[in-house]
């Protein structure tokens, strides 16, 4: 048997006893009248979940860099039916930009009950470069910006019970090729917030923590950047959209799309001799 097939199999077994196991607590009035802080709101996955939480009737504050687009996404929320939404541009490499936006947010909605982390830097897939100073500008992005924003974001999050939910990455679950600055900035996210997670947990504070971890998805960015380079299909951007905010509304402490990244990264350790392989096998090493 080869190795990827082993995976397969072993990914098999592992889907099998979570689909035995796995029952949909999601209740869409949950998000009726939910407070919503919605980061990185102007394309791709982030305009999905604005469109989503508006059909279910949240109040939203969008932010992204580009004004003009966010305005396009704000009226369409409107048309979708969402009870309010405001917009706000920043651009997180800032680090003053966290704590405008949360105070922005918190004075045109009166309070929050999600915060969803979902911005995210440009970055090449290639091979490592030895460019340091993009990996510092990457972190602050993709990592620091996050923290940053759910600091300032923990003292009404608690007043309210809500909700922080960060999107992930299978690449800061399992190491992957020409990702090396972006993977280690999604390793970031998993260890911080599960750590803090546990402390919450100890201060028996009753708010949650989702990290949604998601595999290919067909935005413009990922599509252009893995053309030719990934032995993968991408899947629906509005079906990762509502996989995010169903983990974040049923307080789930991990959120996959697709579901069966999930039953991947148990059986990762089975057979070590053989993953790397596998890995690498989804991967053009010819054109990078």
């Amino acid at each position: 048997m080869s190795a990827r097939w082993k995976a397969l199999w072993a990914a098999g077994i592992a889907a099998g006893l979570l689909a035995l196991f796995w029952r949909d607590i999601f209740n869409p009035e949950t998000i009726s009248g939910a407070r919503v802080l919605l980061t990185g709101a102007s394309a791709g996955i982030g305009e999905q979940m604005a469109y989503h939480y508006s059909r279910f009737g949240a109040e939203i504050v969008l932010t992204a860099r580009r004004e003009a687009v966010l305005q396009k996404v704000t009226e369409k929320c409107l048309q979708l039916g969402a009870k309010k939404v405001f917009y706000i541009p920043a651009d997180m490499i800032s680090p003053a930009e966290p704590e405008r936006v949360m105070q922005f947010a918190v004075q045109k909605m009166g309070g929050l009950d999600y915060l969803v982390l979902n911005h995210i830097g440009a970055t090449p897939l290639q091979m490592w470069d030895g460019d340091v100073e993009h990996t510092r500008w990457l972190l602050q992005v993709n990592f620091l910006s996050y923290v940053a924003l759910a600091m300032a974001a923990l003292p009404v999050l608690m007043e309210s019970k809500g909700s922080v939910v960060v999107v992930t990455s299978i690449s800061g679950k399992i190491a992957t090729p020409f990702a090396t600055s972006y993977s280690a900035t999604k390793f970031a996210l998993d260890g911080f917030f599960s750590s803090l997670r546990h402390e919450l947990a100890m201060q028996k504070k009753d708010m949650s923590i989702t990290l949604c971890v998601l595999g290919l998805i067909d935005t413009e960015m990922a599509l252009e950047k893995t053309r030719g380079l990934v032995y993968m299909d991408a899947l629906p951007a509005t079906e990762a959209a509502l996989a995010i905010l169903r983990g974040g509304a049923t307080r789930a402490r991990e959120a996959f799309y697709p579901w069966w990244l999930e039953p991947l990264c148990y059986v990762r350790g089975w057979f070590p001799s053989h993953w790397d392989w596998v890995v690498q096998s989804f991967y053009n090493y010819t054109s990078a």
